[in-house]
């Protein structure tokens, strides 16, 4: 990361860093919620933390470089793909924030969720959403390649409790304005929290014949192998001496 940061830039950071050891981090937070959008769509970053009082400025990092200007609050007002990465920021009173990565797809279609990682029972909430917002007729959602659920013109997917089954690969397809069949991205989906089934345990003797079990089949197919090569060269002897090879007789020649 600090090969990304300009001189300036790296010293500001690092000083901004000495300042809020011990202080709490800032927060990001974004309006809408959405963390993958469409080109065009517009998307404003704010910046929580503690403040010196009358004093809402904030600093800005976009994959690591400082960016210009002091608000609290960094508004993108028609997003680009170049707008995609890692952003972060800092108050006057807080810790250097936690990133939080935008992407931005060049695509009629998205697959959108508040959150792609939750804990098991938790809802999750997908939505599929156009480029600039055109109308989606007959959308579908699935999942591992599997239709989950169809509608004719409703845009949202919502689980209402997140269980083991609802990990996997997400993607929605819709037709736009009636005229183009598209499909968005696949996405991730992975649920926290969810129990394994335990492990089946044996008594030591059934345990002992299990561990025995490969070396005896190991033992059983070397000696039938032997068995059918010795049979088959027997065969194969046997063959050659009952051949059977024909010449004339005399018979036969006084017949000529």
């Amino acid at each position: 990361m600090w090969r990304l940061l300009p001189p300036t830039a790296l010293l500001l950071l690092a000083s901004g860093r000495s300042r809020s050891e011990g202080l709490p981090k800032a927060a990001l937070s974004l309006r809408p919620e959405w963390d993958r959008l469409l080109e065009r769509d517009p998307v404003t970053l704010t910046c929580q933390g503690d403040r010196v009082e009358e004093d809402s400025s904030a600093r800005w990092w976009h994959n690591g470089t400082l960016l210009p200007g002091q608000a609290s609050s960094l508004s993108i007002a028609s997003a680009r793909v170049n707008d995609s990465g890692e952003y972060r920021c800092q108050t006057n009173r807080s810790a250097l924030s936690d990133p939080l990565r935008l992407q931005v797809v060049a695509a009629w279609l998205v697959l959108q969720a508040r959150r792609w990682v939750v804990q098991a029972g938790e809802p999750i909430v997908m939505r599929c959403h156009s480029w600039k917002n055109l109308p989606v007729y007959r959308v579908q959602f699935f999942q591992n390649g599997r239709g989950k659920k169809f509608s004719r013109n409703n845009q949202d997917f919502h689980i209402p409790a997140a269980t083991g089954q609802h990990n996997g690969s997400y993607f929605c397809r819709g037709m736009i304005q009636d005229r183009r069949n598209e499909s968005s991205e696949a996405v991730q989906v992975i649920v926290l929290g969810v129990a394994t089934p335990p492990v089946p345990t044996s008594p030591p003797g059934k345990l002992a014949i299990v561990s025995l079990l490969p070396g005896l089949l190991f033992v059983l197919d070397t000696a039938l192998y032997l068995s059918v090569r010795r049979d088959l060269r027997r065969a194969l002897k046997k063959g050659r001496s009952d051949r059977v090879t024909w010449s004339k007789g005399p018979e036969d020649k006084q017949e000529q």
